[in-house]
This record gives structure tokens, C-alpha cells and sequence, in this order.
């Protein structure tokens, strides 16, 4: 566990953390997560990606008992979550379903799904699908919730991070997540992200330059991941 600049971050399983914070009566003032999308892919470009070998990727994500799991974990979501806040969850068009359902049988209520438009395409099938250019943000809310500043549609344009960039292959942009951060929460709020990967919703959450300050919560179970989001928080390696 790291606590650095209101950072509070765990090596751990996400259910049994947040079951953890439960008991403990712990509450936050928005959810920022990009959960795995239950899907098996690999790219017809290339069939390895040497900088993540060590991944062990678990070939029972699509299994019933892990989509067990996730619906346990988005029911920890609502209970911690404090009312009139708001909830922002990562998903691919191939689950996109499964993702909704889970979110409305927790109680929360979806009020937009956002569409992150990358700047470069996405691999798959080469030949016999359409290059995807976008991933979805399921936008929910518990209770009632205001969005901070001006009115935005619900298409968001931001880079996707170069492939020699990259700290963990999901990785989202810092600046997409700083715009979520900055649409829900407001100073000192706290921030969960309970599948944090390299820590980037943190980054997201404390910046000098951008004068942004919000307290922060993140849970991760790959070792290597965690390590690396505990180097960008102590180095401020953004």
C-alpha cells in the first residue's frame, strides 16, 4: 500500500478490497474503471507483443464464474459510491451488453454511452472486418448527478498512446481521463479506479501544470502493473 499526495493504492483482488471498504464504511466521489472486456484477442498483424510477454492472460475471463465476479464488483460500486455521483466504465462493442446490464441490475442509472474516437485504428481481422476507431464509455450516475462546466456532445476525440508509449497495453490517455475527472468531481474529492493497470487515472487526478488536485484510490492485482503505478506516483512519472 502507497499513501503519497492523498494516494491510496492496493496490490489486490478488486472484489475483495472493495468488500474491504465496505466494511469500513469507506466511501468515494466517483468511479473511473476500465474493467477487462471478457474477450480473447489477438491481432492478425502480429501474434505477439514482446513487452508484455510476462501477461498471463486468463483464458477463463469469459467464463461465468469471472462475469460472477465483475456483477459482484459493480453491486461494491453502488454501495460505495456516494449519492449523486457518478460512475465511468471502459468497454468494447463486443460486450458492450453484458457491461449495460451489469451497471442497471447495480441500481445505477446510464444516462449516455460516450464514444472515444482514437486518431489511428485498431487491428482484428485484416481482411474481413472495418478497422475499429473507437472504443465506448458507459456514462451512469447514482441518484442525480450535475456535470461541472459547459454542455459536450457525447463524442470525445483524443489520441490513442503510441505502442512504444505504453505501460500497459489497455492504457488510456491521461487527458481523456483528466476531462472525465474534471467533468464529476471537483477538489480533494476522492477517485476510485478498482482495475488501475499503470496508474494513469491517477496522473489524471493530480497534475501541477494542469492545477488539478483530486485524492485517489486504486486497486490492481498484476504485481508488475501496481509496481509501475507505484514508480509514476513516487517519481511523478507522467
Amino acid at each position: 500500500m502507497s499513501w503519497l499526495y492523498n494516494v491510496d493504492i492496493n496490490n489486490e483482488d478488486c472484489e475483495k478490497m472493495l468488500k474491504k471498504m465496505k466494511k469500513n464504511n469507506k466511501k468515494v466521489d466517483l468511479i473511473i474503471t476500465d474493467p477487462p472486456y471478457i474477450i480473447n484477442f489477438r491481432s492478425n498483424r502480429r501474434t505477439k507483443m514482446p513487452k508484455f510477454d510476462h501477461l498471463k492472460w486468463d483464458t477463463k475471463k469469459g467464463s461465468d464464474d469471472f462475469k460472477n465476479k465483475l456483477s459482484n464488483c459493480f453491486k461494491l460500486f453502488y454501495d460505495l459510491l456516494k449519492d449523486n455521483s457518478a460512475i465511468y466504465v471502459f468497454a468494447g462493442w463486443q460486450t458492450i451488453d453484458f457491461f449495460k446490464q451489469e451497471i442497471e441490475s447495480a441500481w445505477f442509472k446510464i444516462k449516455n454511452i460516450l464514444i472515444w474516437v482514437k486518431n489511428n485504428h485498431g487491428s482484428g481481422d485484416l481482411k474481413g472486418a472495418y478497422a475499429p476507431k473507437y472504443e465506448m464509455i458507459i456514462y451512469a450516475v447514482k441518484w442525480r448527478h450535475i456535470l461541472n462546466g459547459k454542455r459536450y456532445p457525447d463524442i470525445l476525440e483524443y489520441k490513442k498512446i503510441s505502442s512504444k508509449a505504453l505501460k500497459h497495453p489497455t492504457q488510456k490517455p491521461v487527458d481523456l481521463l483528466r476531462f472525465l475527472v474534471e467533468k464529476s468531481s471537483k477538489e480533494w474529492d476522492i477517485v476510485l479506479d478498482p482495475f488501475m493497470g499503470s496508474g494513469s487515472t491517477w496522473v489524471a487526478c493530480f497534475n501541477e501544470k494542469w492545477k488539478i488536485d483530486r485524492s485517489f484510490t486504486g486497486i490492481e492485482l498484476d504485481k508488475q502493473y501496481y509496481d509501475i503505478a507505484n514508480e509514476r506516483i513516487s517519481d511523478k512519472t507522467f
